[in-house]
Order: structure tokens, then C-alpha cells, then sequence
């Protein structure tokens, strides 16, 4: 379901206010402007809950990272730390003192996870932030099984809602080793060579500044020249790739990436031979942030300077068309370097005019003019010879699309049919051409179309409750997209998508496979089709892998949002060939968050067997038992203790025979205790219960360095109790210090406040109350009832040893 619509069907909370973060918009780093324009939000509204989307595109820490830190200070006690990252340290102390030496910052701190590259330290702080139901729990914990086996939920109006089967289908072309086909021209060793060679000079601009300048930069030409070298090699790389993706997708979006690189060059060219200033599109890393940006990286609307206004968005969308080369057939006749040269001039003059504030301008005195023109000059002319080699595109010879027609037409002529592509030139191209042959109800998305949703609702109207709104004759039956729609969209309307190319990070076929396979999708059995060469894949890997050799030798590395080269590439690839089964379904995942995973170990234990509900829920608190272990390095004999903390917190703790902590990570504590119910039980160890209190004391002990019976030093209470403390002495003897404000404090301390309080409390610590203030403030809520949870059941609170577990050889 798209943002919007999410933020609507929201019900207005009065303790939280709400920030939602789509796939598309991911939090690349502190200095990001999403970053800041969604802390600055949270900060301006107090907002206590963030709603990400469902599938992470990236697996990067530093991400998770980013978006803890919109609610956790990075110096906060989190009460545990990177366990991993100090088992790898030298164990429990001494790998905790080796960190404190090493990394000067606290160990049970967010900054203490971000020097940890373990996936189990990061495991285990998402599971205390994140709640995650992942595909596999929910079939697992949640499913009924009808008389034919299929499994489904079942809602609470009795609706059932199946699981359908993913099954692979390849669509074969032909791919000839033939002068006349078009395809085998397009793979030849001639076009990945020249690609190979190319040097790229627009995107390695930094490359070609000169040190010494017979007239200084200004402040700003500065600031711009500096941008230039951000960028770097990424930028080289990126732009070499993207060449490479586009001639996989389609001879057309191939053929228009080349003749506007050809044509840029020459508007550099023109601008340095005229000694005019050069005009610098956006050099950073937003070029490389694919996930929505379907268009040619290299055409002019991507190179334009970013604004943030509609009408700037329109003017870059009219660049694109008034300058994009060609337009007569005169022109596509002849692509010579002197027809190349003319459009450059005249497009040129268009910027400098209409278009002049749509750019940087950098005089070019300020590059070395020689070697600039020389490496653009020999990348036009390659470029010129792979056009002339590979001849005029005809749509009329081509098997890929005719491929295609005859799923459309024979296979499948009155089913809906979701087909993808990475690129808006592409969808451009095969809308036209389905079309014109006289396939009605299609229609085309990219990430230009102004409102996507619309479409999507045309298309699967029934998921996106539009039946009522949708006649059929404005019903679509064939919808072409990019990537934009591969995320947050409802498409189950539909069962069959076609992947006309196959994207370089394969996890995106199987987030296109989960806009149909959502809850309300209706078939038993989602047909995914891929294209790939008739007579075998080996041409598409073996493109990629002299790629993947080429970035490595120039030192290129390519990638924000994208995993380009990833390491199971080419099995996935002939497993799309072969139609292997389950190739679509993705790893299946099991990692889930912490109260997840014990209701699944709960459940799966109750459901094979009822009675051991009941014995557990009668069992005693302190109960306990042995096991056989066989002890390891990083598993020792010892003792397993679960507990229940004064503060009412769940903890765990796994503790070796010399009572030293093994770890407290939950998720490691129930790994090591996870046996068979069959398991036999053996004698108890003569130091169980002494190992037992030195866990439960450890656990205290970290309880209290967490900020003790106050809580964390960072928490409302805490802070309010230290400087009403301090205010009270400091004040003693005076008006001020009231039998009331006594009587709070101490109620502060013994109990916990109520939500509303720690809420008005942070609001007014966060605005600056001085302590007089604060004072007031404190005495009125009390006054009001609206402080603390009184009870005498709070007051009472001991610690509960709930039960252990020991580890030891029989």
C-alpha cells in the first residue's frame, strides 16, 4: 500500500505520533537531507514510533544504524551491548575493557554497535527495537490447512487468504551468431570492448582540474570544484554499467543512452573549443540512487541540477525531449560525428539561455582543455562506431518482442499481465509497440508518471478497492512498468508478471513477484516469466562477470542502492533458465523479533503437545534442571537463568563454573538451551544454585549501572529525580522545598511515572525548564494524580529467579 494511503487509514493517536519511511526512501547516512528532514519532523512533533516498510533493500548496518539514531542517542545505555564484537575482543571483561581501550566510547551504547560487523550484535538490538513477521512465521504459527493441503489465514469475517506457489517460466529469443541479427551485433565482443575502453571524462570531471590557475576560482566555482571529486570512480562505474544494463534491456534504450553520450561530449567539446564555461550537472552521489530513477543516467534530465519546485521538475522533463538527438529521419540516417556536432551547438545555445539555471557553470580555463578534448573526443567517435556497426533499430525484427506478443496474444490473451523492465525508454518502447499491434487496455509507468497510483488503480482495481470506480472499458489488461512499482503497490488483481530483463540485484525479482503474491491475491500458482536467450544464458553471464573483472581492475565501485554483482548471480540465472522451482521464493527467513521467537518456540512446543501447557503455567518459580552439554570455547559448561528483574524486565543470562557472564543476548542464551522434549535430564551439579545467585547478581548488577530503580540516566525519571534532588538541597531551608515537592521526589523514586508524565516531562527537559520550574511542574502532577504509579504491589517488588538451566558433562 502506497505512503499516502497509509497516512490515511492511520487512527489519530494521542501518545504517538507517526513517521513512515517508504522502500524508496531509504536513510543513507547522518548527512543525508532525508535524514535530517525527518529528525528535524520527529524532534518538531515528539513523534515515538517509526513504521518502516517491509523489505530492506540494503543489508547495511550503518543504515539500521541511521534509523535507530532518530530516537536513541548514540551515547544512551541500550542495557546490552555487541556480545559478538566482544567475545571477538577477548570474552566478557576482558573483551569489555579491550573495547572501552580501543574505541573510548560506552560498550552498551548504539556507537558501541556501529564498530561491530557482527549479524548477531545487530540481530540482537533489532529484535529490541523491531517488531518483524516474516513470511515463514506467519505460514508457521499462524495458517489453517484446508482438505486439499493449501494453507491460508483466515480473517475474522471468515474470508480465507491462500499462499499461492511461485513458478519460474522462461521466455526464450532467438540470439544468432549472424551479421543480420540485431542482438548478436549488440553482445558482440566489439560493443562490451568499446564500453570496456571508454574513459568517461564527464564523470571523472576531478580528474581533470589543474592545480595552478592563472586566475583564481571564486568561492563558488570552488565549492563546485570541490563536488567534482566525490563522486570519482563511482561515478565512472556507474555510468560504465549502466551502459551495460540498458544494452540488456533492449536495443532501443541502448541505442538512445549512446546517442545522448555522444551528444553530452559534444556539448563539452563545444563549450571548450569556444573557450565558453561548462555546463556541470550534479556530480554526487544522488546520480547513483537507482531505486526510483529509471531514466538514462546519462541523459539530460539526470544530469541537470536538482530543484526542489514542480515547475523546475516540468522544465528538466522538456529538456530531455527537445534535446534528445534525432528527431528526423535524416538525422537517424546519418549519425556522424558532423551531425553530432550541429545539435550539440544548437542545444548548447539552449542552455545558456532558456535553460541556464538549470546548471553549474565552470569556466574552462579552470580543467587542463587538452586532455579533456582529447578523452571526449575518443569516447564520441567509439560510440559513433558501435551505432554504425550495429545499424537502425527495427521493431519489426524483433524476436524479443515479438516473444512477447505472442504471450500477450496466444498464451495468454485475456489475463492480466504485469510486466517489468528497469528502464523508462523501455517501457516507452514496448507500450508504443504493443499498441500498434493492436493490443488495447495498456498502459506504461515510470518513475515520471505523476501519480502511479492512479494507474495501479486502473489495472488491479479490486485490491485497491477501485471496483466500483473502474468501467471496463477503462480497465487495464497489460501494464508495463519500471521498478517504481515494485515496491508498495497493490497488484494482486494480477497472477502473471513478465521480467522483460533481469535486473543486476536479483532480490528485485523477488520483490516484483510480492506485488502479486499479497494477501487478497486469489490463484493458486503466480506465473513468472523471464526472458533470456534461446540457445542459453551463457552470453548474459559471462557479460557480467568481464564486467565485474573491469570495474575491479580500475578500481570502480559501483552501488548505493544496489548490489550489482551478487555472488549467487550466475545460479540464479540458470536456475530462471531451467525453470528450477522455488528459485522466486527468496532465502527462507526465520528472524524475527525476540517476543516473535519465544511464541514460536512456545507454540511449537504446546501444539505437539497440549498437556505441556498446563504443566508449565502450574510449574513453581526457582524450578530447575540439567542437561547433558559437551562444552566448547565460546559454549562452557555453566548455567542458564532466566529472571525477572525488580524493575518488572525479562532477562537472561548464561554464566560459566567460574560464575564469569558467558553472554546476556537473549537470542544466544535461547539458541544454547533449545533441546528435544525427549531430552533426558541429569543429576544436578553441586554448583547450580551457587551459579545461579552469581547470575541473578550480575544481572542486578547491570540493572543498576542501566540507571537502577530510576532507570536509564537518559530516561524522564532519572533526570527529573537528579535535579529535583539537587534543587532540594541546594534550596533547603527556603519556601521552595514544600512538604509536597518532598513527597513527589520520593514518590519518583520508589515508583514508575505514568506515561503522560514521561511524556511532559521529556517535552519540558527537551525546551529547557529550569529547576523552580520543573519543581512546580512536578507538584502539580502529583497533585492531579497524573505523577506515578502508586501501588503497594510495585512497593513489594522483589527480583523472581523464574528458572535455570544447567550445562554441564554428564
Amino acid at each position: 500500500m502506497p505512503i499516502s494511503q497509509v497516512q490515511n487509514k492511520l487512527p489519530k493517536l494521542r501518545r504517538y505520533r507517526v513517521v513512515l519511511i517508504d522502500e524508496s526512501h531509504n536513510l543513507r547516512n547522518r548527512e543525508g537531507k532525508r535524514y535530517r528532514a525527518i529528525t528535524e519532523y520527529i524532534t518538531a512533533n515528539e513523534s515515538k514510533c517509526i513504521l518502516l516498510s517491509a523489505t530492506p533493500y540494503n543489508k547495511n548496518y550503518i543504515d539500521l544504524s541511521a534509523q535507530q539514531r532518530l530516537f536513541v542517542p548514540e551515547d544512551q545505555n541500550l542495557g546490552l551491548r555487541p556480545e559478538a564484537l566482544i567475545n571477538e575482543l577477548g570474552g566478557s571483561s576482558v573483551g569489555e575493557l579491550e573495547f572501552i581501550r580501543k574505541h573510548q566510547c560506552s560498550v552498551r551504547s548504539l556507537a558501541a554497535f556501529e564498530k561491530s560487523e557482527h549479524p548477531d550484535d545487530w540481530r540482537e538490538l533489532m529484535k529490541r527495537y523491531m517488531v518483524r513477521r516474516t513470511r515463514s512465521f506467519i505460514k508457521d504459527n499462524y495458517v489453517h490447512t484446508d482438505e486439499t493441503g493449501r494453507k491460508y489465514l483466515e480473517f475474522s469475517d471468515k474470508r480465507r487468504s491462500y499462499f499461492p506457489q511461485r513458478i519460474p517460466r522462461s521466455l526464450k529469443f532467438p540470439l544468432e551468431d549472424s551479421n543480420t541479427d540485431f542482438y548478436s551485433r549488440l553482445y558482440s565482443e566489439l560493443v562490451v570492448e568499446v564500453i570496456n575502453q571508454l574513459n568517461l571524462p564527464r564523470y571523472g570531471l576531478g580528474n581533470y582540474v589543474i592545480a595552478k590557475h592563472k586566475q583564481l576560482p571564486t568561492d563558488t566555482e570552488q565549492r563546485f570544484i570541490n563536488s567534482l571529486f566525490r563522486g570519482g570512480r563511482r561515478l565512472m562505474g556507474f555510468s560504465r554499467t549502466n551502459l551495460f544494463k540498458r544494452l540488456e534491456s533492449s536495443g532501443v534504450a541502448f541505442i538512445q543512452s549512446i546517442e545522448r553520450h555522444i551528444l553530452r561530449n559534444f556539448i563539452y567539446l563545444y563549450a571548450l573549443e569556444q573557450g565558453l564555461d561548462i555546463p556541470i550537472g550534479t556530480q554526487e552521489a544522488e546520480l547513483l540512487d537507482t531505486s526510483n530513477n529509471d531514466e538514462d543516467a546519462d541523459s539530460v534530465a539526470a544530469a541537470l541540477f536538482d530543484t526542489e519546485t514542480e515547475e523546475d521538475s516540468t522544465v528538466s522533463l522538456q529538456v530531455e525531449r527537445e534535446v534528445t538527438p534525432f528527431s528526423n529521419e535524416e538525422e537517424k540516417v546519418s549519425k556522424t560525428e558532423k551531425v553530432f556536432r550541429q545539435r550539440a551547438e544548437s542545444i548548447f545555445q539552449e542552455y545558456t539561455t532558456r535553460y541556464q539555471r538549470r546548471f553549474k557553470w565552470l569556466r574552462s580555463t579552470l580543467f587542463d582543455i587538452k586532455k579533456l578534448k582529447r578523452d571526449l573526443l575518443e569516447d564520441a567517435k567509439a560510440l559513433i562506431n558501435v551505432l554504425q556497426q550495429c545499424g537502425e533499430w527495427n521493431s519489426q525484427k524483433d524476436e524479443k518482442l515479438a516473444a512477447l506478443i505472442k504471450l500477450l496474444t496466444i498464451t495468454h490473451p485475456k489475463d492480466k499481465v504485469l510486466i517489468f523492465t528497469q528502464f523508462a525508454d523501455t517501457v516507452r518502447y514496448l507500450a508504443d509497440n504493443l499498441q500498434s499491434s493492436h493490443i488495447i487496455n495498456v498502459a506504461g509507468v515510470t518513475g515520471q508518471s505523476q501519480d502511479p497510483t492512479v494507474i495501479t488503480g486502473r489495472f488491479s482495481p479490486v485490491s485497491n478497492g477501485k471496483r466500483e470506480q473502474i468501467s471496463s472499458s477503462n480497465e487495464l489488461r497489460v501494464l508495463i512498468a519500471t521498478d517504481v512499482l515494485s515496491e508498495g503497490h497493490n497488484l494482486q488483481d494480477c497472477a502473471i508478471i513478465v521480467n522483460w530483463d533481469l535486473p543486476w540485484a536479483i532480490i528485485r525479482l523477488i520483490q516484483r513477484a510480492g506485488r502479486v503474491d499479497r494477501i487478497g491475491q486469489n490463484a493458486d500458482q503466480i506465473l513468472c516469466y523471464s526472458f533470456l536467450p534461446a540457445e542459453g544464458v551463457e552470453r548474459i553471464i559471462n557479460l557480467r562477470g568481464r564486467l565485474r573483472k573491469r570495474l575491479q581492475e580500475n578500481a570502480e565501485v559501483v552501488g548505493t542502492d544496489e548490489a550489482f554483482f551478487e555472488d549467487d548471480d550466475a545460479r540464479v540465472i540458470l536456475d530462471l533458465y531451467n525453470e528450477k522451482s522455488g528459485v522466486l521464493d527468496g532465502e527462507e527467513d526465520t528472524e524475527v523479533d525476540l517476543t516473535s521467537e519465544a511464541f514460536q518456540i512456545w507454540k511449537k512446543a504446546t501444539d505437539g503437545n497440549p498437556g505441556l501447557k498446563k504443566t508449565i503455567e502450574e510449574m513453581q518459580n526457582v524450578v530447575y534442571s540439567t542437561r547433558a552439554h559437551t562444552p566448547q570455547p565460546v559454549q562452557p559448561d555453566g548455567v542458564l537463568l532466566y529472571m525477572k528483574t525488580t524493575e518488572g524486565n525479562d532477562s537472561l543470562i548464561y554464566v560459566d563454573r567460574d560464575g564469569n557472564s558467558v553472554t546476556q543476548s537473549q537470542l544466544a542464551v535461547l539458541r544454547v538451551a533449545a533441546c528435544e522434549e525427549s531430552t533426558p535430564a541429569i543429576p544436578r551439579d553441586k554448583q547450580h544454585h551457587e551459579l545461579v545467585k552469581k547470575g541473578a547478581e550480575l544481572i542486578a548488577e547491570e540493572e543498576k549501572n542501566a540507571g537502577g530503580q530510576l532507570g536509564r540516566p537518559s530516561g524522564a525519571r532519572f533526570r527529573t529525580y537528579e535535579r529535583l534532588k539537587s534543587y532540594v538541597q541546594q534550596m533547603k531551608g527556603t519556601l521552595f522545598v514544600s512538604e509536597e515537592l518532598l513527597k513527589a521526589i520520593d514518590e519518583i523514586y520508589r515508583y514508575p511515572l505514568r506515561q503522560s508524565a514521561i511524556d511532559t516531562l521529556n517535552r519540558q527537559l527537551r525546551s529547557g525548564i529550569n529547576n523552580q520550574q520543573l519543581a512546580e511542574l512536578v507538584v502539580a502532577l502529583r497533585m492531579d494524580d497524573r505523577l506515578c504509579i502508586v501501588t503497594e504491589e510495585l512497593e513489594k517488588r522483589e527480583p523472581e529467579i523464574i528458572c535455570s538451566l544447567g550445562l554441564f558433562e554428564e
